[in-house]
């Protein structure tokens, strides 16, 4: 990446909309893709599970992910709207 580049997504941001779009993918094809370690989008994914943001099932040997699309966003200057609305705006829209 260039020197000062930035994005308008946060890293939490992009493993959730990945996750959204790609429920059944693994941390290691989710890092790949979002560009960050495995380790870090395994805590990222905590820390969405932690929050209420995401579940995670079992299916056999794999994970499977749900959003909560209906929860707020967490930053004051945005708390009027759901995540749902960023994920809808992006062009992904969680199956319901």
């Amino acid at each position: 990446m260039e020197k000062g580049w930035w994005a308008f997504l946060s890293n939490h941001g992009r493993v959730f909309v990945y996750i959204t779009k790609h429920p059944k993918s693994t941390t290691e094809v989710i890092s790949r893709e979002v560009g960050l370690t495995q380790r870090g989008v395994q805590k990222i994914i905590g820390e969405l599970e932690a929050g209420g943001y995401v579940t995670r099932r079992r299916e056999g040997r794999c994970n499977v992910y749900a959003v909560r699309p209906e929860l707020p966003m967490r930053h004051k200057l945005e708390r009027d709207h759901a995540v749902g609305d960023l994920l809808v705006a992006l062009g992904c829209e969680p199956e319901k």
